[in-house]
């Protein structure tokens, strides 16, 4: 049996993977697995489907959320340790030699809410290398592979590459001295040679914020990062961050009137109150 807090996990995890698909295959997925579907819906697809799934038995939610390759058979698997809490999950593939920059492209991408998984920094020396390696490919949102020279010559990058592309995620290549190859050759890459991890970071975002693919997990990770400002100086920097947002939805918009409401660093930093409200006024009514 399910506890209350693994059904909240696979609810929205379901929600998130179903709701990147088109009405047809959505209702049409929801159907095969039992579930209900509503015709007159005229709402963004996310919160319709955690509305059709929130009372489905456990059984369901199970196969459901196996069905769209989110493995629930290890109890692990609903909450891994190393991805930070509500944040947009990057798995980041690369040669050992250049962990140096896998490490600050994940301390750059931290900055905009992005939890990065980085297989030399991440994993604890008591667990199972390839079990981690196989539990963060199996929950993370998108994958950048880093191509340095000799990249394709390593097994395990290409088969992290091929467990992402099974899992149809988006896969961003970062070139830093060798093309795209292969599979990946059609995926979008972006220059790295001479570049600091805070540019490429930012170009990140701005993929993750746009693609279909990722747009809605990306709109629901910058929420939270603004919603949980520590300061008034991050809410101010936070705010600026959700003009990246492509996807709202009504959940995203309550979930900003409730950090109005409840954290004191955005209500009280000057000019950063009128601002959400105009966002809230002008989104909603879109």
């Amino acid at each position: 049996m399910l506890t209350p807090s693994e059904r909240i996990t696979l609810i929205t995890e379901i929600a998130r993977r179903l709701s990147v698909e088109d009405w047809p295959v959505l209702d049409l997925t929801l159907r095969q697995f039992g579930q209900l579907v509503d015709d007159s819906w005229r709402g963004e697809r996310h919160p319709y489907v955690i509305s059709m799934i929130d009372r489905a038995d456990d059984q369901s939610l199970v196969a459901l959320a196996n069905h769209l390759g989110y493995d629930v058979r290890k109890p692990s698997a609903l909450v891994p340790s190393f991805w930070e809490p509500e944040r947009f999950r990057l798995f980041i593939t690369h040669l050992a030699a250049q962990k140096g920059d896998a490490g600050e492209l994940q301390g750059a991408l931290a900055r905009y809410g992005v939890s990065a998984f980085v297989a030399h920094r991440d994993i604890e020396p008591t667990k199972e290398w390839q079990d981690e390696i196989e539990l963060a490919l199996s929950t993370c949102d998108a994958l950048v592979a880093l191509l340095h020279p000799d990249f394709h010559g390593s097994k395990w990058v290409d088969q992290e590459i091929g467990f992402a592309m099974g899992r149809g995620l988006l896969i961003v290549s970062i070139r830093f001295g060798e093309d795209p190859y292969g599979f990946i050759g059609r995926y979008q890459g972006l220059q790295g040679l001479g570049r600091a991890a805070g540019q490429l970071a930012v170009e990140l975002v701005d993929i993750f914020a746009a693609n279909k693919l990722t747009s809605a997990r990306m709109a629901e990770s910058l929420v939270s990062f603004f919603s949980s400002s520590d300061t008034f100086s991050e809410a101010k920097a936070r705010l600026a961050l959700l003009d990246k947002i492509s996807v709202w939805s009504p959940a995203l918009l309550e979930r900003l009137r409730v950090s109005l409401q409840s954290n004191d660093q955005i209500y009280n930093a000057f000019g950063v109150p009128d601002r959400v409200r105009m966002i809230i006024s002008t989104r909603g009514a879109g």
